[in-house]
């Protein structure tokens, strides 16, 4: 099974277009191009992005090629030692705007959709409110916004806000967090959240296909990846602490990041059983943003449900197409 597992993993013919230090913009082309607007997906520094494209009939990008779009997806890749001081301004500044350019210069179009899913969301959501590219379309998956009152993270957030606990000294010593340390934290945070919850979410319980799908997650699941520490560090203390995005008071690169400002169309979608981004994070967006054309929906499925549908839902379909420009 391990071998299947690893020849199933990540089909959709891609090529890389840029790198940068350990990311790399891949490129996939539409199976028939219908659009001519590309989407631009941004996936989370937690785990690896190949979750997007997990295996045939279980890929969201397959999906999305198949539907007509050329797709684009930002991989930060695995951060070593030397990219200790990599901060979350980096990563906006520097990988995901110098991405969408690169996107933008390699289709030839004047506009693109950005896609941000879980943390890839939030961060995707503080780039377009600081973007001067032109960004048609923000969709947001499951993004951890408001961390008022995160639910799985509730003692650890008041004990940061209330100063009884910091990070930053263990954060500091090991300049890159380790693997390991990033599963170990994530399982404690998230705990009594179990692997078997997640799986109990992304389908039906029956035949090869989940039993597949299984193996395929379960190996996704095991493969945290080692965290930048500054970017750690502004993520606790910026967002888990004092909640500065929701708040229109986080500081990007000098530039204040005012969500009030944000006009471009809004799709933010949550799931019903998403037991690590509940809408309660997600929801106060909507309330905030200046967008005219803004939608919020709620489906049914958990965290990672979306990214292993292998066909891009109806409501999804028709936001996007509606959305997008035609291909002549």
């Amino acid at each position: 099974m391990q071998n299947r597992v690893n020849g199933e993993i990540g089909q959709t013919p891609r090529k890389a277009v840029w790198k940068k230090n350990k990311a790399t913009l891949w490129y996939y082309p539409a199976k028939r191009k219908r659009f001519n607007t590309p989407l631009f997906l941004v996936y989370s520094l937690l785990n690896q992005s190949y979750i997007l494209d997990l295996a045939p009939g279980m890929s969201m990008i397959e999906a999305f090629t198949k539907s007509g779009y050329d797709v684009y997806l930002l991989d930060f890749g695995k951060p070593g030692y030397e990219d200790g001081d990599t901060s979350l301004d980096d990563y906006i500044f520097k990988y995901i705007k110098k991405g969408v350019e690169r996107a933008l210069h390699h289709s030839r179009t004047e506009n693109l959709t950005v896609i941000g899913y879980c943390l890839g969301g939030t961060l995707a959501l503080i780039y377009a409110a600081l973007a001067r590219e032109s960004i048609k379309n923000l969709i947001l998956f499951a993004p951890p916004l408001d961390f008022s009152e995160p639910p799985f993270l509730s003692k650890w957030a008041e004990a940061l806000k209330k100063e009884e606990i910091s990070f930053d000294s263990l954060i500091d010593e090991y300049r890159v967090i380790p693997s390991k340390i990033v599963e170990f934290g994530m399982r404690t945070a998230t705990s009594p959240f179990t692997f078997d919850k997640l799986l109990s979410r992304i389908g039906p319980q029956e035949d090869d296909v989940y039993s597949l799908k299984k193996q395929l997650v379960g190996e996704w699941v095991n493969g945290h990846i080692p965290f930048a520490g500054a970017a750690l560090k502004q993520l606790m203390n910026d967002l888990g602490k004092e909640n500065k995005l929701i708040k229109n008071k986080l500081k990007i690169n000098g530039q204040n990041v005012d969500l009030r400002k944000l006009t471009t169309n809004l799709l933010v979608v949550s799931t019903t059983e998403d037991l690590i981004v509940p809408e309660e994070m997600t929801k106060p967006l909507m309330n905030i943003v200046a967008s005219i054309d803004k939608t919020y929906k709620r489906v049914s499925g958990g965290h990672i449900s979306l990214a292993l549908k292998g066909q891009i839902p109806e409501f999804l379909s028709e936001w996007l197409e509606g959305r997008s420009e035609r291909f002549e």
